[in-house]
């Protein structure tokens, strides 16, 4: 196993947390609402990336505004470092591992937003998607990658699928908004092949039911309580890409 890609991804992972906490504050905000234009002490954002990018503190504040509290920021730039470096490890040096590398900050602010608002915003899923998809056939076209483009659009094509029949049958049990992630989320998982396609699907119900439960039994939630499945979801793709061979 090379170091040298686990410990760079792990930086990458810790820069690219740290700009998050900006981006998931102002896209935290209930449907049909604008994005957040101010601190959460009044003060305007600033125009361009730097009103989008950037750690918890307010641009406009040195003396210590913040977005929040700084636990956030230090919690998603680990997460981020542990997702990014463990999947440097699985992966190695493969041209997908560049994409999964820049799904991960991406997945984590949709987790973010979802768990604050239960959304997931279209102005991220889309992009999600489609950049998902030509990056992946980029790296198709690139020697030693480990996967099948065609495949991941299959995978695409039958997990957006799937979450799309459920939504149908039962929209009070599934939001839109996670029937627009699944199709990027069967990009990769259907890149490595059908086996990981199940599994990645099937862990993020499995999850979902577990802490569902568990939340029931602490009488922390009850049956009807909604919660928020995009974070499983990503979390369970996330599992089966690191247990894919």
């Amino acid at each position: 196993m090379h170091v040298y890609p686990i410990v760079a991804a792990a930086v990458w992972g810790i820069v690219s947390g740290l700009s998050l906490p900006r981006a998931a504050y102002r896209l935290a905000v209930p449907s049909g609402e604008p994005w957040a234009a101010h601190c959460p002490e009044g003060h305007p954002l600033p125009e361009g990336i730097r009103g989008w990018l950037g750690p918890a503190r307010c641009p406009r504040r040195a003396e210590g505004g913040s977005y929040g509290s700084y636990g956030p920021a230090v919690v998603l730039a680990l997460a981020c470092a542990l997702a990014c470096a463990g999947l440097a490890a699985r992966v190695g040096a493969h041209p997908e591992l560049v994409v999964w590398l820049l799904l991960v900050p991406l997945g984590l602010v949709l987790g973010r937003v979802d768990l604050k608002v239960f959304r997931l915003p279209d102005v991220l899923t889309f992009p999600a998607f489609f950049g998902t998809a030509a990056l992946l056939g980029l790296a198709a076209l690139l020697p030693d990658h480990r996967g099948s483009w065609p495949r991941a659009l299959l995978g695409a094509l039958a997990v957006g699928f799937v979450y799309l029949l459920l939504f149908l049958v039962n929209p009070a049990g599934m939001g839109f908004g996670d029937v627009k992630l699944a199709p990027t989320l069967g990009l990769a998982l259907g890149w490595y092949g059908w086996p990981t396609v199940f599994t990645g699907t099937f862990l993020g119900f499995a999850l979902g039911a577990v802490i569902g439960l568990a939340l029931i039994a602490t009488r922390r939630a009850t049956r009807k309580t909604p919660l928020p499945f995009g974070p499983f979801m990503l979390l369970g793709t996330l599992t089966a890409l690191l247990l894919t061979p």
